[in-house]
């Protein structure tokens, strides 16, 4: 092993507010640096952190002229889906797609910054 990561950065157009959303949704605490960099302390240790792109482009998913280029995977009981639906919907986030009538165990979202996320069934 060489090292360790530390975090997962997300380059976005307000580190201030992709900082709190990702808060809502995974819980920890935000810490700012500075307008261009905010970090997301999580207990656990994954941490997210956030950096200011002015000329930000985001994903279009699944468009290959604009790649995800990564996506975060968050667990969700899997009775709780359709409430953390609303939650991350009432939040800010677009559902880009949806379980197929529950023929799969995950979820497509973009942030509100447009990043790709899914919430996937656990149990």
């Amino acid at each position: 092993m060489i090292g360790r990561l530390i975090s997962v950065v997300l380059d976005c157009p307000d580190p201030a507010a992709l900082a709190a959303f990702y808060a809502e949704l995974l819980g920890g605490e935000v810490e700012a640096e500075d307008e261009t960099w905010i970090d997301l302390k999580r207990p656990d240790g994954a941490d997210l952190s956030f950096q200011l792109s002015a000329d930000f482009r985001p994903p279009a998913w699944p468009d290959p002229e604009r790649p995800q280029q990564f996506h975060l995977d968050v667990r969700v009981p899997r009775a709780e889906m359709d409430e953390a639906e609303r939650k991350v919907l009432a939040l800010g986030a677009t559902l880009l797609e949806g379980d197929l009538g529950g023929s799969r165990n995950w979820r497509v979202y973009a942030d509100p910054a447009g990043h790709p996320f899914c919430l996937c069934a656990a149990g």
